[in-house]
This record gives C-alpha cells, structure tokens and sequence, in this order.
C-alpha cells in the first residue's frame, strides 16, 4: 500500500517541528569569526534560522511546516504555524539574514546544501495563498539565487557525497524555486550544471554506498537531480544508462535499508535519513516511468522497506528529531 502523508501525521510532524526551530540550544553553529565581534550566540547570528541544532535544519523545518500548513490548513498545528511565520519571518529579520550573507568569509555558508533549502523553503512559501511571508523572505532568497549563479559556473566538478556537500541534491530542491517563481534563466542554469555534471554518467556501480554517515544515496539523488531537469523523454533514455540492472536488484546496496546502531550519535542517526531519501527517489523515480515498466514495482517494493525501517525513528532523539521529519515528508508526498 502507497502511504502518504495523513492529517494526523502531519499534525504530529508539525509538533515536532514547533518544538525546535525556536530551540536555541544545543547548537552547531557554521559561521567563521572574521574578529571577535563574531563571537555572538546563535539567534544574534541568525534571527529567523537559529534553532534545530543547526542553521540549514531549521530552514527545512521551516520549509515542512509550510508544506503542512499549505496541504493541511485545518489541522490544530495550522494557527501556531501561521504564528511563527508571522512574528519571525518579518523584513528586520529577514534584513539580519542578510546582512550576515553579506560578510566575506560567509561567501561559502551552508553551500550548497543550505542555498538549496532556503529556496526550497521559498518556494513553498510561495505557494501558499497568504504571499506575505514569500514577499517578506524574497530578498534573502534572492542572495541564494545569486550564490548559486556566481559559483555554478565555476564549479567544474559535481560532489558526490552523501552529506551536505552533494551538488545533485541542491539543484533538485532549486530547480523547485526556478519553477514556482518562474525563473526561467535561473532553471536553465540549473538545467546546463546538472548537464554538465551528470550527463555522460553510465552504469552507476554505487561502490561508496553507505559511509558510515550518510543521508542521501549520491546515486540516487542524481538520478532524481536528472529526472526534475531533464525532459521525460530524455531522462528515460539517461536512466536506462546510469542504472541498467534495476530488474535485477542491482548495484545490491541501494536496495537493502541501512542499519543504525546509535541514534544517539548525530552522525550515524544520518542513516535514518538516508532510508527517507532513498524512499523519496525510489518513489519518485518510480512514477517517472511508465506504468507497464517492470521496474517500478520493485522500486515501490524497495521504497517501502527503506520508509518502514525509518518511519518509526523520526521522533526519540534530538539528534535525529532535529531535522527527519522534513525528510519523512519528502519521501511520504513523492
């Protein structure tokens, strides 16, 4: 059976969610210090982005959130969710974001993995019938857009890790901004770097998968980076090539859920998040395929297990419960 989000898991999601974007403590700060004026606490640093242990897990807090409150208006969580966009995402704050972005050594902060969120971020907002908060938040997503525009056409490699640095991840969730706000030169930038970088790639052996602390499958996520840039027809024949032997269940590690010994260890508590991106993919490339392709039942099938061995840990520990249900999320609406 397809599960998908429910208004009732939506609700606990959002609760969870309440509780720690506005959560100061225990924090990971990224920032350089230029001086010791920089020494400053992380809401000073941050208005708006603060809480979640960390800068880019709050923003896909945020992001959630926004997806509920747009899907699910009726839920009890909905009045506190138009609340906290209403008292946090506000110009003078949103300014104060700014302004930290615009110091020199934040010219790499949370790239590119939080550029990606923040405008994913936008991009919900935007969706939203009340336009405000989009309006208010567009001249911090407008440094992302330039961020990503100034260092696209420099970067001459991809990353492919499974953690923050993974280049395909950061242009999916951009090339959702380029669409919604009808950015068209933006999306076609995207659209030539995800060319550039991943066009030519054939059978994928996805050798390196698992590492010990990853939560994106690096082959994975590339082929769903492929599939929201690329036409269908195109992204079809490309598919067949980057992972020829999906009948067959092979390369082997994509298909079987990874195991988490400690979720009380923040790094391998990733893997939770893993099973959850590798459930979004599979889904989500699944339904790029035609609907007599013998593929997509065991892509169904393998999306299952990896969201039923991840379902069940997205609340427990802080270290996991900080950012896993924005991933639960992705994998339950793919």
């Amino acid at each position: 059976m397809h599960q998908s989000l429910t208004a009732e898991t939506a609700q606990q999601f959002a609760t969870i969610a309440l509780g720690h974007v506005r959560r100061e403590y225990p924090n990971k700060p990224a920032n350089a210090f230029a001086g010791p004026e920089d020494a400053r606490t992380p809401s000073q640093l941050h208005p708006i982005f603060y809480g979640s242990l960390d800068w880019h897990s709050c923003v896909h807090g945020y992001w959630m959130l926004a997806y509920i409150l747009r899907k699910f208006p009726e839920i009890p969580a909905a009045e506190s969710i138009r609340s906290l966009f209403d008292e946090m995402l506000v110009p003078e704050n949103v300014a104060r974001e700014c302004a930290y972005m615009a110091a020199p050594l934040a010219r790499g902060f949370e790239r590119p993995y939080g550029w990606g969120w923040l405008l994913k971020l936008s991009a919900e907002l935007y969706l939203l019938d009340e336009r405000r908060w989009f309006d208010n938040l567009k001249p911090l997503s407008d440094v992302f857009v330039g961020r990503f525009s100034e260092f696209l056409p420099i970067a001459t490699y991809p990353v492919r890790v499974g953690t923050h640095f993974n280049t395909a991840f950061a242009l999916r969730l951009a090339a959702d901004y380029a669409e919604a706000v009808g950015d068209a030169a933006f999306g076609d930038l995207l659209q030539k770097t995800a060319m550039r970088w991943y066009g030519g790639d054939e059978a994928c052996p996805a050798w390196g998968e698992p590492s010990g602390d990853d939560f994106l499958s690096s082959a994975l996520i590339e082929a769903e980076c492929m599939r929201r840039l690329m036409p269908e027809y195109a992204f079809i024949r490309w598919f067949d090539g980057f992972l020829p032997a999906i009948k067959a269940e092979q390369p082997a590690t994509l298909f079987s859920p990874a195991s988490v010994s400690d979720r009380s260890d923040g790094k391998i508590a990733h893997l939770d998040g893993l099973n959850l991106s590798r459930a979004w993919c599979w889904r989500s490339l699944a339904k790029a395929l035609p609907g007599a392709d013998p593929r997509r039942s065991v892509m169904e099938r393998t999306a299952a297990e990896h969201l039923g061995h991840a379902l069940p840990h997205v609340a427990g520990d802080y270290m996991g419960e900080h950012w896993l249900a924005s991933f639960a999320v992705l994998a339950l609406e793919a």
